[in-house]
């Protein structure tokens, strides 16, 4: 997965421009992680700021939208291509403002590139 490809729908995901997917649920490929707090895209990064809820101590998550391998409207949720702790390993943001910082975007890019060029996310 190349670096522009992480901040776009794949497009056999399911997502369309329509659907707004704030308070869906978030499945990682071992498990529930939380739901959509808001989705967002600054300087062209589109990512989902997930609520891990108590899992992760009430902490979000930033997550790439190609990270995203499957929309289902009918269930109302998100399935992600790494796994529950992929995600809480991600590189982790204190401020609402740092969702908007491109360098702590970029940062969190490479960490999914990472996963993605170690095969444990789609390609």
């Amino acid at each position: 997965m190349t670096m522009l490809a992480l901040w776009s729908y794949t497009v056999d995901s399911g997502r369309t421009e329509e659907q707004d997917l704030t308070g869906w649920t978030v499945e990682a490929a071992d498990g529930t992680v939380g739901h959509v707090d808001r989705e967002a895209a600054p300087h062209g990064m589109r990512h989902l700021v997930v609520d891990t809820g108590v899992w992760v101590f009430g902490r979000s998550a930033v997550v790439p939208v190609g990270a995203v391998t499957s929309v289902d409207p009918a269930e109302r949720r998100v399935t992600l291509a790494c796994t529950r702790d992929q995600v809480k390993d991600a590189p982790r943001f204190r401020t609402d403002s740092e969702t908007r910082n491109q360098d702590y975007l970029s940062a969190v890019g490479e960490y999914y590139a990472r996963l993605a060029a170690r095969g444990t996310t789609p390609a």
